[in-house]
């Protein structure tokens, strides 16, 4: 049997890494494959960019003819990142016969069922389990390994920049801006880290985790969305001294028939798995009503993990496989009857700090205001002014009982009009 030829489109950090396993040790795929390959063509920007891998010059090429042309090429694995042309591409490859591996977040929660049905009409297979959590095996789980559950919820830290970032706010007391640069120094975060610490990143990512487990399709925008770009580090300490940790939490979740996802910052216990997840590891902890509570983790980020996540989809596809256990945006067995859940109706405990004047009668206003949403409160805790100052506005903690979203926020609107308060006000919401 002739080598299979394959394609790589993109040879940034992941793709250059990819590239290497299969220039310098293509028995490995052959081997677990049960045949031979081949990499016939590396399309780049710029062909005399340095590189941390050595490509021969008749591989790579900038002309994404080269490859449509070839008919030797079965398989592209598609690294280049945004969502044109990888889109176009994607397409035209599927279109022209060639199975596809990506890791391309971005492009799979924005047009993911266009790729499969392109993927159906051409009896083609899509792998693309490094597109959430690099080298942890979530989709692959969830489409076998727990394909006989009905799975309520998925509930994960699927960003491993913005976990380094509040690992080093809470462990190192360091500012956002500082652990910022810690991680762009350390390569966790891009020179612009915005999808990631605005949570975009990890909407990306949920879409398809919601596709998955659930089979509904969701769009990114319908997510609630709050990323961690404005986060304070008196917060985090005033979390700590509650016995809990700040987390960049993607949560999807299903209740009588209604599907509710959100992503942001929220209050986990030290103590439970997620929060002891730090530095730039994920976490996804899947709850099924048979397997009932499993937790898979490991490194989010980096070009070895997320290309062992390449090749591991590559694998079957060389092997022949791939096409019987594709898998499919169609895993999930409910989409015909979920709906989206209203933010608005969202039950959860809160946290919520005010900054106050240090006079009598303050709380009584705020506990008024939260008593005529119906909003409950669980536990106070004042401290010191923060720049401690004499007569400086002092922060509250106010812990709630469940309350609905919806509740929550008119209450901390009118809260922040009070004449007492002096700055808006900050709120997370606790997991349960």
């Amino acid at each position: 049997m002739e080598p299979l030829g394959i394609a790589l489109l993109g040879c940034g950090v992941v793709g250059s890494e990819v590239a290497r396993v299969l220039l310098d040790t293509p028995n490995r795929i052959a081997e677990r494959a049960g045949r031979a390959i081949q990499l016939r063509h590396v399309l780049v920007r710029d062909r005399h960019k340095r590189r941390s891998v050595s490509i021969p010059d008749a591989v790579l090429t900038t002309d994404f003819r080269r490859i449509v042309d070839d008919h030797q090429v079965g398989v592209a694995v598609e690294l280049m990142g945004g969502i044109e042309p990888a889109r176009s591409y994607c397409l035209q490859l599927l279109e022209t016969g060639r199975d596809l591996v990506t890791a391309n977040k971005a492009v799979l929660a924005h047009h993911g069922d266009e790729l499969f049905s392109a993927a159906r009409r051409s009896r083609r297979a899509i792998g693309f389990e490094a597109s959430v959590a690099a080298g942890v095996p979530i989709l692959a789980a969830l489409s076998h390994s727990l394909a006989a559950n009905d799975i309520t919820s998925v509930k994960a830290i699927v960003n491993g920049t913005c976990n380094f970032i509040l690992t080093q706010m809470t462990e190192q007391g360091q500012s956002y801006a500082e652990a910022l640069a810690e991680a762009q120094r350390l390569g966790y975060a891009e020179a612009d880290p915005t999808l990631d610490v605005d949570g975009t990143d990890s909407c990306h990512k949920l879409a398809i985790l919601a596709r998955v487990a659930f089979g509904t399709s969701v769009e990114p925008e319908a997510i609630e969305r709050r990323g961690i770009d404005w986060l304070q580090p008196a917060d985090l300490r005033f979390a700590s001294e509650l016995g809990y940790v700040v987390k960049l939490v993607a949560e999807a979740w299903v209740e009588a028939d209604q599907l509710a996802l959100h992503v942001e910052p929220t209050l986990v216990r030290r103590l439970d798995p997620l929060g002891q997840i730090r530095g730039p590891y994920n976490a996804i902890h899947v709850v099924g009503d048979l397997v009932q509570d499993a937790l898979f983790s490991g490194l989010g980020a980096g070009r070895q993990p997320t290309a062992s996540a390449v090749l591991a989809d590559l694998i079957p596809i060389v092997a022949g496989r791939a096409r019987a256990e594709n898998l499919d945006f169609d895993a999930g067995r409910r989409c015909s009857r979920l709906r989206l859940r209203s933010p608005a109706s969202i039950g959860s405990r809160f946290y919520l700090r005010i900054t106050a004047e240090d006079r009598p009668g303050v709380l009584a206003e705020v506990a008024g205001v939260l008593a005529r949403h119906h909003i409950s409160i669980a536990s106070v805790m004042q401290h010191e002014a923060l720049d401690e100052q004499e007569g400086s506005p002092v922060p509250v903690v106010i812990m709630t009982h469940t309350a609905r979203l919806g509740d929550f926020r008119r209450a901390v609107a009118l809260i922040d009009q009070l004449d007492c308060i002096t700055a808006a006000s900050v709120y997370f919401p606790v997991a349960e």
